[in-house]
């Protein structure tokens, strides 16, 4: 008669699960040296807002410092805020050294401010 075996293996901890953001965020920064023309081009070839909509933007730039462009994945967020960075100088103002900054940010609620 064949005898059965135990296998016994060590216990291993739970770890706490950190739940991340699946909605990000890519908000446009302003530093006073681009145009409102500069912000609407920038929003709607990257993001592919109406003309409305990127003066919007442009306002809220100017207004609050900061605008949310897209609310997406990650990774997209990640390319969008590459290309921001990418755009290049404002041909508008001749003393303007490059292109203006944008970051990634969790949403919030869920990525409820604007799907892009």
């Amino acid at each position: 008669m064949e005898q059965a075996s135990t296998i016994t293996r060590p216990k291993t901890r739970d770890e706490p699960q950190v739940k991340q953001p699946w909605l990000w965020n890519v908000v446009l920064l302003d530093d006073e040296e681009h145009s409102y023309e500069y912000v609407i081009d920038l929003a709607q070839r990257l993001f592919g807002h109406e003309k409305e909509r990127a003066y919007q933007v442009a306002k809220a730039v100017d207004a609050e410092g900061r605008a949310i462009l897209m609310t997406t994945h990650r990774e997209l967020g990640e390319l969008k805020v590459e290309q921001v960075h990418s755009f290049g100088a404002d041909r508008l103002i001749a003393t303007c050294k490059g292109s203006m900054s944008a970051v990634l940010e969790p949403a919030e609620c869920g990525g409820d401010d604007d799907q892009g």
